[in-house]
């Protein structure tokens, strides 16, 4: 079966069309308007290996935040949908991932239960049109869309694109580490029978 969803919101702030291929190459087509956020999108989908093909057109002459967390809670959705009932999956991933001088560690779980923990100290700064507050926005819409467990730990750094860079490619490899086909897992990774 493809591991594969395709979503679709609008609202009166946003109109999202976003796809998923869990098990793609690394692929990305995204045009959110946002270019910095893009930059950051197209990591998610290279270094989860992921195919992410992302339409938004959002009220960026308010700002990028709706567009921003609208496109979370889109990933997040497809994430979900595509795991399907997460049968023989890892379910746990995690990457420390060092970028120059700023280091960070991504941890998930494929619980089924939306919990986001965010410890990065992250300068307040505009990159292009994307504040840098709206990573952390960005990647609670996603895990509590997608309902999973999402740590991420900011260990050091200075530089905010860097900082920001290290997150989106750390909790992409612990996303791709949690998606993986597990050879020796029958079912689903759970005591209880479910996630």
């Amino acid at each position: 079966m493809p591991r594969t969803a395709a979503i679709r919101r609008a609202t009166a702030e946003t109109t999202i069309e976003l796809s998923l291929d869990l098990d793609g190459s690394g692929r990305a087509e995204v045009h959110t308007g946002v270019g910095f956020f893009d930059h950051m999108l197209t990591h998610v989908a290279k270094h989860g290996l992921f195919d992410l093909t992302v339409k938004a057109d959002g009220d960026l002459h308010v700002d990028a935040h709706h567009t921003v967390e609208d496109v979370g809670l889109c990933l997040g959705q497809a994430l979900r949908e595509a795991l399907g009932s997460k049968a023989g999956i890892r379910r746990y991933g995690d990457c420390t991932l060092p970028m120059d001088e700023t280091l960070v560690t991504a941890a998930v779980d494929l619980s089924g239960r939306p919990f986001f923990v965010w410890c990065v100290q992250v300068p307040n700064e505009l990159l292009g049109g994307f504040s840098s507050p709206l990573g952390e926005e960005f990647w609670r819409a996603v895990a509590h869309a997608g309902a999973f467990n999402l740590h991420v730990l900011g260990h050091y750094g200075r530089n905010t694109h860097h900082i920001l860079e290290a997150v989106f490619k750390a909790t992409a490899r612990a996303l791709r580490q949690a998606v993986e086909a597990d050879p020796r897992m029958t079912g689903v990774p759970s005591t209880k029978g479910a996630l």
